[in-house]
């Protein structure tokens, strides 16, 4: 493996993901980072095309070698597809990086002839840098594998390494997932607040501003969401009413252990495929 501060890396898919990845690799490039970048994509977004070549990127080679770390970001249905144009990239040291869901890493391995293989998870805010990613390592992964993915991860947000592989779907069910839940709660909402009178624009306005204002000000504080809950909660006033319907034993907690379980279920089985 090169040095950690000039690795050889090649992406195959610069898409939703995998173009939120390459922006953030840009920006270190134009910092003086020593990356060397290699991108393969059919369809580019054309400004990201541009940027790409303005820090010396290898764009579409017709011809291509092993790289340190080689970045599979395509859909899994379109992995079958892109498995040529990505093993020409694998070497006997290059680390495979997965942006995947549910393509398990064995299947990875085996597809692409590679033993050092990183299966992660990110979620939809990393489009703008504020998502989590975690991810697991194969057991032939180093450590310094495993630093230069973390690297290589953190343009799109925080980076969470995860004990075993059999958890990532737990993790697809809550942080994979769970940016939906939470929209679906501004949605529910905002049409409580209509049902309560409020015209439609102004409920929905204060219902997302309600609930991207708590999001921000939990990541800020770095507070418990316990803690932050007791803050708003007087006893016997408004907030405590509307709690102790959310937490009755039909209420919101119940709710989401039965959404998270079938979510972890449904990974499940999406991966035996």
């Amino acid at each position: 493996m090169s040095a950690l501060d000039a690795p050889t890396v090649a992406l195959v898919g610069a898409g939703s993901m995998g173009g939120a990845l390459v922006r953030g690799w840009i920006e270190a490039v134009r910092k003086g980072g020593g990356l060397t970048l290699t991108v393969v994509e059919p369809n580019f977004d054309p400004a990201l095309e541009q940027a790409l070549e303005t820090v010396g990127a290898v764009i579409n080679p017709p011809d291509a070698g092993p790289v340190d770390v080689l970045v599979i970001a395509v859909k899994p249905q379109t992995f079958s597809a892109a498995t040529e144009a990505a093993r020409r990239f694998v070497g006997e040291q290059t680390c495979v990086l997965s942006i995947m869901a549910g393509v398990p890493i064995d299947a990875i391995a085996r597809d692409l002839g590679a033993q050092r293989v990183v299966r992660a998870m990110p979620n939809l805010p990393a489009k703008i840098g504020r998502g989590v990613t975690a991810y697991v390592a194969s057991s032939a992964c180093t450590a310094e594998d495993r630093q230069l993915v973390e690297q290589l991860l953190e343009p799109l947000g925080s980076v969470e390494p995860i004990a075993a592989e059999r958890l990532m779907d737990v993790v697809t069910a809550v942080s994979g997932s769970g940016p939906a839940y939470v929209f679906l709660l501004a949605e529910v909402l905002a049409a409580a607040a209509e049902q309560e009178g409020l015209d439609r624009e102004t409920a929905a306005r204060l219902a997302s501003a309600t609930v991207a204002g708590a999001g921000a000000l939990m990541l800020e504080t770095m507070e418990p969401a316990g803690a932050l809950r007791k803050q708003v909660t007087s006893p016997g006033g408004t907030t405590e009413a509307a709690l102790d319907v959310l937490a009755s034993s039909d209420g919101l907690g119940p709710l989401l252990r039965r959404a998270v379980s079938a979510a972890a279920q449904r990974s499940r089985d999406l991966g035996k495929r």
